[in-house]
Formats: C-alpha cells, sequence, structure tokens
C-alpha cells in the first residue's frame, strides 16, 4: 500500500526531499481531495532548473514556509513561476516556541522522544504560523494551489497538513498514515543528518537519536491529543484559534473536495 500511496503522491524531483501531492485521500463524507491543490514539502533550495519547469505546469499562487528566519536565509526558495512566498515560523523567529536549544551540538545532545513530544504539543496551540496557514486555507479560490514546508517537510509541515486535512474531514488514521510516510521519503534526508549528528554522538548515543527523531505516531497524537484537551473538540479549535465556521469549513470542502 505504501509504495502504491508514494508512487502517487510524490513527485519526481531531483532537487527536493518528500514533495507530495496531498491529493487523493478519503474524506469521512465519502469524497476525495483534488489532486493539484495542496503540496507538502521539504525546502526547496536545490530544485534544479528542470524541476521548476516540471513544477511551472501547476501554476501554484503561493509557496508557504514553516521555517525561522536564519533557516530561510541559509537555504532559500527559489521562484517557480508567478506565487507569493510568505513565511511565517513555526518556533517563533528565534525557535523560542520550541523551548529548546538548537545548535547542533546542543541539540543532538539533549533531543530525547519525551522533549520532542512535548514541540509538538506545544505546536498547534495559539500559533501566529497555523493561523496564518488557515486564513489561506479559509480563502482556497485566491491561495490554492500552494506548497507549504519546513526543512525536512516532516514536523512542522505534518501538524500544518494535520490541520489542513482535518479541517476537509480526512479521518484521523489516514493523516497518520499520509504523516508516516516522510519516514520513507526522507531515508536520504535523515541519512545526511545523522552523518552530521555523528560528529557529536557517540555511537551509542548516535543509535538513539536515530531510532528517537525518526517519526513516531505519538508525535502527531500529542499535537491532536493538545488541541482536542485545550478545545474539546477539533470544530470548536478550528472557530477559536481561527474563526472557521461551519459555513466557511463547507466553503473550504466544497473548494477542495470531489
Amino acid at each position: 500500500m505504501e509504495s502504491t500511496v508514494l508512487s502517487e503522491q510524490l513527485l519526481p524531483l531531483k532537487g527536493a526531499y518528500n514533495f507530495r501531492d496531498m491529493g487523493g485521500l478519503k474524506t469521512r463524507d465519502g469524497r476525495k481531495v483534488k489532486k493539484g491543490l495542496i503540496f507538502r514539502s521539504a525546502d526547496l533550495t536545490d530544485l534544479t532548473e528542470e524541476d521548476i519547469q516540471y513544477l511551472k505546469a501547476f501554476d501554484f499562487r503561493l509557496i508557504y514556509d514553516y521555517r525561522d528566519k536564519m533557516e530561510a536565509e541559509q537555504r532559500p526558495d527559489p521562484q517557480i513561476g508567478w506565487e507569493r512566498h510568505e513565511r511565517v515560523a513555526v518556533n517563533g523567529e528565534d525557535k523560542t516556541t520550541a523551548h529548546s536549544e538548537w545548535a547542533p551540538e546542543i541539540f543532538y545532545k539533549t533531543f530525547s522522544r519525551e522533549k520532542f513530544t512535548q514541540v509538538y504539543k506545544q505546536m498547534p496551540i495559539r500559533n501566529a504560523s497555523y493561523r496564518r496557514l488557515m486564513s489561506l486555507v479559509a480563502r482556497p479560490e485566491k491561495n490554492l494551489p500552494f506548497v507549504h514546508h519546513c526543512a525536512g517537510g516532516r514536523d512542522r509541515t505534518g501538524v500544518g497538513a494535520m490541520l489542513i486535512l482535518t479541517t476537509l474531514g480526512v479521518p484521523f488514521e489516514t493523516i497518520m498514515d499520509d504523516y508516516m510516510l516522510s519516514n520513507l521519503t526522507l531515508v536520504d534526508y535523515h541519512r545526511e543528518l545523522f552523518e552530521e549528528a555523528s560528529h557529536y554522538l557517540t555511537d551509542r548515543a548516535l543509535k538513539q537519536f536515530e531510532e528517537d527523531f525518526s517519526l513516531h505516531e505519538e508525535f502527531l497524537e500529542a499535537s491532536m491529543d493538545s488541541i482536542t484537551d485545550t478545545y474539546e473538540t477539533f470544530d470548536r479549535y478550528l472557530m477559536i484559534e481561527f474563526g472557521i465556521t461551519s459555513d466557511v469549513c463547507k466553503k473550504i470542502k466544497d473548494f477542495c473536495l470531489e
């Protein structure tokens, strides 16, 4: 099943990891997310000229970036066509939202599955980046097709994808399957990361980091649990956090589903 889904969703690009069409996923009411509307990816810096020509056909209106200023300056997104570019950092411009030390030598040595679960727990609540994201999604006729991305397209993008897909009525188990696909699409990305980590960690610590840093269901579950613990229901969360009423939700669904 995974290979079939990947062949349908993963775009054949040479210069970007994990660039996927979020279309094709089934919703609870029997419809499907339209293809060619919502895309998720790792950063786009290394897109080749050939990749860019291929992507122009999608006629993106927007590229939405979850990274902070330093990340974006070190690895900037190219212009693909006539699309707008927006960037609002999920973790704050100085990474304050995640409450973690992000310098490589500290990040690798202090990383733990428990701490990262807490990062996921914090991400969807009162977050300026997701508020902006959902304000864009609430006007699909103006802002879609679009790409949303972070560095690897797995954590910050994973939570953003969860918010979009839940709004569209995709069941959480389907969203989780889609989230976990990043463990397959990011094998090379993770290998590069683990190679860097090896300069700071002992063999035993590196093995533990590799295990903990891989995507685990408990990460995304922490985000969804945080939403329901705070707001009781996802619909209430949409209304209070983003001002998305049932009427707006219907409009989004009618635009994005078939």
